[in-house]
C-alpha cells in the first residue's frame, strides 16, 4: 500500500518544473560547442562547488546512508566519510594539474599525456562503463521512491528521470546543467535540514529511547564480522577515498574552472558543502532505529520516517519536502553523468561516425545524439536488472573508478616514466578485476565463502594490483615514454601567474 500520494506528486511536479525552467533559462548562455562540453571554462568556484555538490550527492547519499545506518549501525558511517575524504585526495593530488591539462574529458587527458589513441579508446570505454553503472542505482532509486510515495509502477521513476535529464541536457549542455545542479544542492540540503530539525525536536520531547539504548554505539567499528568485516571496511575506505577522482562526472567539472587556482578553491568549498550535508542522513538513520521497526526497505527509510514520527498534515508536508530532495538527487546526479558520458560518446563515437558518412553535422548536434544513447541505455538497464541497493550499487562504481582512473591520474600527473603500454595494462587489469566483481554482485551469485566479500568489495586488492601492473609494465617499456612528457608535466605543475587588476586612472595619476 502506498503512502498518501498528494504531497509526493506535488513535490515531484515542482522539482521537475523547476529543473526544466532553469535548464531552459540556461539555454540563453549556451551557444558554442565549448559551452555544451565545459561551459566555456568560465564557471566560478562558488557556483561550481554548488553544482558539484548537487551532482555528487546522489541517491546513495540522500537515501542510502540513513538506510545503511538503520540496518547496520555506525560502521556504515565510513560511506559518507570516504565520499567526503575523496575530495581531499583530489584536492592535493589531481584538481589543479587536471585543469591545467586543458582537456575536455578524461580520455582527452590520457591521449595528451601518453600520445596513444588505444589508451584513449580504453578510457572512453571506462567512462561509459562507470557512468552507466553509477546511473543504474539513481534510476532504480527513482522507481522505488515513486512506487512508495505515489503508488506509481516502478518503471515510471526511471522513465521520468530519463526524460527530464534528456530535456535538460538537450537544452544547454554543461552550461545549463551547472545552474540546475547548483539549485538542486541547496534544495537537497534544505530537504534534509528542515526534517532533521523538526524530527529531532519531536524525539527530544516525547521521551523515546536514546539510540545508545538500542545498541548503536557512537564509535566507528572497523567491521563486526571478524577478518572479513575488517577487510570489507578497509576496502570500502579504499574505494571511496580513491574512486572520487576517477568518476567521470567529477573530473569533467574541474575542466569548467577558469584555471588551476580556481579548481583548488572549488574543491575546498566542495569539502565544506559535503561535510555540512553528510551530518544529516546519519541522524535520520538513528531516529529510524527508534521509530521505524520495519520500513518497506532500507532505501525508503527517510521517506517513511516523517509520517511515523509526526502524523497529520505536518508529517505529510515533511514527506513532500523529503521526496522533493530525493527526486532532486536522482535528477542532479543523472544529469552530471549524462553530460560526462555524452561528451565521450560524442567525441569518440558519434563525430567519427558522422565524418565517415560525410555528414555535415557535428559539435552540438553530435553531442545531442550522444546524449540520447547516454540516457536511454541505463534507463533500459534500470528496468531490466535487479536492484542491488542504492548505496552498494554506487560503491561498485567507486571501486571500478578507483582501480582504473585513480592509478592513471596519479601516475600520469606525478610519474614521468608512465608509458602507454603500462597505462593500458593497468586499466585492463582494473577493468577485468572490478568488472568481474560487478557482474557477480549484480547477478546475485554467492559461494558462501570469503570470496563473496572479496568480490562485493574488490577495491582493497584491485587498486594495488592495477598500480603494480601499470608501474611494472611501464618500467619494462621505458623506451616508449613520450618525448613531450617533461614539457607537459612542467605545464601541469606550474601555477598560473596571478593577474593583478589594472590600475584606475586616479591611481595612475
Amino acid at each position: 500500500m502506498s503512502l498518501d500520494s498528494a504531497p509526493a506528486i506535488v513535490a515531484v511536479t515542482l522539482v521537475t518544473l523547476a529543473t526544466l525552467t532553469i535548464g531552459t533559462w540556461g539555454l540563453r548562455f549556451s551557444r558554442t560547442t565549448s559551452d555544451f562540453y565545459v561551459a566555456s571554462r568560465s564557471v566560478r568556484p562558488g557556483l561550481n562547488a554548488s553544482a558539484i555538490g548537487g551532482e555528487y550527492l546522489s541517491a546513495a547519499s540522500f537515501l542510502g546512508i540513513a538506510g545503511l545506518v538503520f540496518v547496520s549501525g555506525a560502521e556504515m558511517l565510513w560511506y559518507p566519510i570516504g565520499w567526503t575524504a575523496g575530495y581531499l585526495v583530489l584536492l592535493t593530488l589531481v584538481a589543479a594539474p587536471l585543469r591545467r591539462s586543458g582537456a575536455y574529458t578524461l580520455p582527452d587527458f590520457a591521449e595528451e599525456r601518453l600520445a596513444s589513441r588505444g589508451v584513449r579508446r580504453l578510457c572512453s570505454l571506462l567512462v561509459v562503463s562507470i557512468g552507466w553503472l553509477y546511473l543504474l542505482p539513481q534510476l532504480q532509486g527513482a522507481g522505488i521512491t515513486l512506487e512508495l510515495v505515489a503508488g506509481a509502477p516502478r518503471w515510471v521513476g526511471p522513465v521520468l528521470v530519463g526524460t527530464v535529464v534528456l530535456v535538460s541536457v538537450f537544452s544547454g549542455g554543461m552550461r545549463s546543467i551547472t545552474f540546475v545542479q547548483a539549485f538542486q544542492y541547496w534544495l537537497k540540503l534544505t530537504a534534509l535540514l528542515v526534517p532533521v530539525g523538526v524530527l529531532v525536536a519531536v524525539w527530544a520531547g516525547d521521551g523515546a529511547p536514546r539510540p545508545a539504548d538500542l545498541g548503536l554505539a557512537w564509535s566507528l567499528p572497523m567491521g563486526t564480522e571478524g577478518s572479513t568485516g575488517l577487510y570489507a571496511t578497509y576496502s570500502l575506505i579504499a574505494a571511496t577515498f580513491l574512486g572520487t577522482m576517477g568518476l567521470p562526472h567529477v573530473g569533467v567539472r574541474f575542466y569548467t574552472n577558469p584555471d588551476g587556482r580556481a579548481a583548488r578553491r572549488t574543491t575546498l568549498v566542495v569539502l565544506a558543502l559535503l561535510g555540512a550535508f553528510y551530518l544529516l542522513p546519519p541522524v535520520l538513520g538513528l531516529l529510524g532505529r527508534v521509530y521505524a521497526a520495519t520500513p518497506a526497505s532500507a532505501d525508503t527509510l527517510i521517506l517513511e520516517l516523517p509520517r511515523l514520527m509526526l502524523p497529520g498534515w505536518a508529517g505529510d508536508a515533511l514527506t513532500g519536502l523529503v521526496c522533493a530532495g530525493a527526486f532532486a538527487a536522482f535528477l542532479s546526479t543523472s544529469s552530471g553523468l549524462a553530460i560526462a558520458v555524452s561528451g565521450v560518446l560524442s567525441q569518440d563515437v558519434v563525430v567519427p561516425m558522422l565524418r565517415r558518412r560525410g555528414s555535415p553535422f557535428g559539435g552540438v548536434a553530435a553531442f545531442r545524439i550522444a546524449s540520447l544513447v547516454a540516457v536511454l541505455v541505463p534507463v533500459a538497464g534500470a528496468l531490466l536488472t535487479p536492484s542491488v541497493g542504492v548505496a552498494r550499487g554506487v560503491a561498485l562504481a567507486f571501486a571500478l573508478a578507483a582501480a582504473t582512473f585513480c592509478p592513471l591520474l596519479i601516475l600520469g600527473i606525478w610519474w614521468r616514466r608512465l608509458t602507454a603500454y603500462g597505462a593500458g595494462a593497468g586499466l585492463v587489469t582494473g577493468l577485468v578485476t572490478t568488472g568481474t566483481a560487478v557482474v557477480v554482485t549484480i547477478g546475485g551469485w554467492r559461494t558462501g565463502s570469503w570470496v563473496d566479500v572479496a568480490l562485493t568489495q574488490p577495491a582493497l586488492w584491485a587498486v594495488p594490483l592495477s598500480f603494480t601492473v601499470m608501474i611494472v609494465v611501464s618500467l619494462a617499456t621505458a623506451s616508449h615514454v613520450p618525448a613531450h612528457t617533461t614539457r607537459l608535466l612542467v605545464r601541469l605543475h606550474t601555477p598560473e601567474p596571478k593577474i593583478e587588476p589594472a590600475a584606475t586612472p586616479a591611481l595612475q595619476r
